[in-house]
């Protein structure tokens, strides 16, 4: 797909993988960008920046678990400015935790932004898409979605959700001209990780890198999942061909495993919490 000219809008868009495509988009000129998320500020700093490159741009300072409240901004985006022809699902909450000390709340919190609130602005975006008979939805999952992640069961609980949903959505609407890809990116360099006991032997792509591959798989019309690093694409062919291998090296390299020296540095931050 040519964005050129294109109206695309991203939530999560202030910080992270979210910002780092809004500005990647805006290089490759794209027409108008709808940027949605909760911190206003932040937002109005990404348009800053994406304003230096002649795009238009739209913001919408939104909590996505405030269903009604979308419902509304969406009907009224699409009125005012026309037709948004791509939908980029950025936005997502992670917490590391082993999940025998893993707390309810912060459950609820990532299978509602990560899940529920996709479903919903999805659902919002797609049946106007349909009426117009053409469309690109994004939905941005992880390599967690393919190869699951000790500490962060529920995190990748959801991206594995995405990976079907997206899988769903593709057959269904594809019919009425919409194509529907999954972007997963490995481990990236983000405020959102950083306080995170990271895994041994992986190193972290910067957003601006997963920004770049999501515009090379765009011109790609056969791809259907965009694997962000080497480190992903080794990932997922190892846990395709020989599963028993990929789990053992999971198991070593997790933060709780006793054979690694970030067990007890894990154990540590987390008694201070």
């Amino acid at each position: 797909m040519n964005i050129q000219g294109k109206t695309v809008l991203v939530t999560g868009a202030s910080r992270g993988i979210g910002r780092a495509i809004a500005i990647e988009f805006a290089q490759q000129q794209v027409k108008r960008l709808v940027l949605v998320a909760r911190n206003h500020q932040r937002l109005s700093e990404v348009a800053c920046e994406v304003k230096k490159y002649g795009v238009d741009v739209i913001l919408l300072p939104l909590d996505l678990t405030q269903l009604v409240e979308v419902d509304i901004a969406i009907a009224r985006t699409w009125k005012d400015y026309g037709p948004i022809h791509m939908l980029i699902n950025c936005a997502g909450v992670a917490h590391q935790t082993p999940f025998l000390e893993s707390k309810l709340k912060s459950v609820q919190s990532e299978l509602q932004t990560n899940l529920i609130s996709m479903y919903a602005i999805t659902r919002l975006i797609a049946r106007r898409m349909v009426t117009q008979r053409q469309g690109v939805i994004v939905n941005v999952s992880s390599l967690m979605g393919k190869v699951a992640a000790p500490t962060m069961a529920t995190y990748s609980a959801t991206k594995f959700a995405i990976v079907g949903f997206t899988q769903a959505l593709r057959c269904e609407l594809a019919v009425h001209n919409i194509r529907v890809l999954a972007l997963l990116p490995s481990l990236t360099d983000t405020d959102m990780v950083r306080d995170f006991t990271l895994f041994r032997w992986v190193a972290p792509v910067s957003p601006q890198q997963v920004a770049k591959t999501l515009v090379i798989g765009l011109k790609q019309e056969s791809t259907t999942e965009i694997l962000v690093g080497w480190q992903s694409h080794l990932a997922v062919l190892c846990n395709r061909i020989a599963p028993f291998v990929m789990e053992k090296i999971i198991s070593l390299a997790a933060p709780l495993s006793r054979q690694s020296k970030y067990y007890l540095k894990f154990k540590e931050a987390k008694a201070d919490i």
